[in-house]
């Protein structure tokens, strides 16, 4: 446990000062915000010590502390803190350098008559599309707070699976890198000392075998030209990295994930379940149905179902159904587009949305899990598959040797 020393302020506005002990800093900010408390500042002094090493290495937002941030600023408001007060102190309470600044940045810009969501949007290697989008929403249907509070709930939830996810691929990822450097140092050290042996048997006739000729070829590329290979791989990344960055690169980004075996499955009941549930959540507060389908569109993070959202605004303009457009874009599940329509005849269209979308991360979660257990035992067999490339390369032809001698 750490005493963090803090300074806050109570739901009457009186500022306070004093010590909470805490196992680290988020659970020292839901200490006192059960208490009715709002941090102004949270202070780990054994941290303080220490902070000297770290001053040129580059600061990380973590989801967590952006949950944390949604919040403390819906506690603020909730409790009748005007907005820009409450950006103010969460300014002053953030330990996160880069996220201090940045709330400070949009302080400054809804000072100046911008909108929380406009002065966000400026923040966007930040704040992620879903996390604009349903404060956009919130403040389109007067209901910020709970638009904040709904966020932070997605945001840890996704933190949380994101950490099962690297907790159980740190071993696969060791046991990968380590495995590759092993084999790459084989090639290059180890193959060349039997070049003179297999240099005698082509000049007497005896011949090489395939898997010989071909781990000969990669020694000498990886010997020669390995700089050159490494730095055309470079090159290649930061061009792939260039395409994507544009419009088209996006969109054939967001074709290639929803074909993708294995994972494809996984990306677009990610992109339907989270435009089911901002899209359930803006009806449910009052937001109209095309207004919500126009803001709901940019939180799936897939550009395909975006344009199938906006396509179905058009024909809600047009008086049409929801259902027709998004059934015959094919992205949306039969069984799916089933319990749309009937929601839509019985009025309970938000309902089933967000039930929709609770139903697709529990399916997530558990293909997810299924994913990860599969991953070891692959990369066992990739492993192990040009560990045996290389001992098969370099023993065949001593065998062939054996039987022609034989």
């Amino acid at each position: 446990m750490t005493d963090f020393t803090y300074t806050a302020k109570s739901a009457s506005g009186e500022r306070r000062t004093g010590t909470i002990a805490a196992a680290n800093r988020a659970e020292a900010m839901r200490r006192l915000r059960s208490q009715s408390l709002f941090p102004m500042s949270l202070v780990d002094p054994q941290a303080n010590a220490s902070n000297w090493a770290n001053v040129s290495l580059p600061v990380r937002v973590k989801k967590e502390q952006i949950a944390d941030f949604c919040t403390q600023l819906a506690d603020l408001l909730t409790n009748g803190v005007p907005m820009l007060e409450s950006i103010k102190i969460l300014g002053d309470a953030m330990d996160n350098p880069r996220l201090q600044e940045t709330t400070l940045r949009i302080h400054e810009a809804v000072s100046q008559g911008q909108s929380l969501d406009e002065a966000m949007s400026r923040e966007s290697s930040i704040f992620s599309e879903l996390t604009l989008s349903m404060v956009r929403a919130g403040q389109e249907g007067a209901f910020l707070e709970e638009a904040l509070q709904r966020t932070a709930m997605f945001l840890r939830k996704q933190d949380e699976m994101r950490g099962k996810i690297v907790g159980a691929l740190t071993y696969p990822v060791i046991l990968g890198i380590v495995g590759t450097i092993i084999t790459s140092l084989m090639i290059v050290f180890l193959v060349p000392k039997f070049q003179p042996f297999f240099d005698r048997l082509e000049q007497n006739g005896t011949g090489l075998p395939l898997v010989t000729i071909l781990l000969l070829g990669a020694s000498h590329t990886l010997m020669h030209y390995g700089l050159l290979v490494l730095g055309a791989l470079v090159a290649i990344g930061f061009g792939v990295r260039k395409l994507l960055s544009s419009d088209s690169g996006k969109r054939g980004l967001d074709q290639l994930k929803l074909k993708a075996p294995l994972l494809g499955s996984i990306f677009h009941d990610a992109a339907v379940s989270r435009a089911c549930r901002v899209l359930g959540t803006l009806l449910r507060n009052g937001v109209p149905l095309l207004k919500s389908l126009k803001i709901s569109s940019g939180s799936t993070g897939n550009r395909l179902l975006e344009e199938a959202m906006l396509k179905s605004a058009e024909n809600v303009t047009a008086g049409d159904s929801l259902s027709k457009p998004l059934s015959a874009s094919g992205l949306i599940p039969p069984q799916i587009m089933a319990m749309i329509r009937v929601a839509e005849e019985s009025n309970s269209l938000d309902e089933v949305l967000v039930k929709i979308a609770d139903r697709i991360d529990n399916r997530i979660e558990r293909r997810l899990e299924v994913l990860v257990k599969l991953i070891e035992p692959l990369m066992l067999i990739l492993i192990g598959s040009m560990v045996m490339f290389v001992i098969l390369g370099v023993l065949l032809p001593v065998f062939d040797l054996n039987s022609s001698v034989g």
